[in-house]
């Protein structure tokens, strides 16, 4: 699990077009703003790409039933910081901050999350 935090147009869903570019799914790439989640399949796992921007809080996660895709691949979720009181034990945290002398620059932070829930 991937967790993105960051803020508008700090590069959360750029990195997320990288991920699925590496696995030739460059035509098939949409932002689920509005979905909440986009799946794609690769030949060995399924990458499931959430955007939780739109949910007011956890509990709206699990009512989509987001949580039962933990198991089945890989998150990629963008705006994690909103839902991470559900988030599994173990994640990959990406920060990503803008640098605003120069707009083509980020700083990217990359954490392993080991939290106890």
């Amino acid at each position: 699990m991937i967790v993105l935090i960051g803020d508008l147009g700090s590069g959360k869903t750029k990195l997320t077009e990288g991920v699925l570019t590496f696995f030739g799914l460059e035509n098939e790439i949409s932002s689920p703003t509005f979905t909440i989640v986009n799946e794609y399949e690769t030949p060995d796992f399924p990458i499931y790409h959430f955007d939780v921007y739109r949910l007011e809080n956890s509990d709206e996660f699990l009512a989509i039933g987001g949580d039962e895709y933990f198991e089945k691949g890989v998150s990629i979720i963008e705006w994690g910081e909103r839902i991470e009181d559900v988030l599994p034990e173990k994640y990959v945290k990406i920060l990503f901050e803008r640098d605003f002398e120069n707009e083509s620059k980020r700083r990217i932070t990359i954490q392993e999350f080991k939290g106890v829930l």
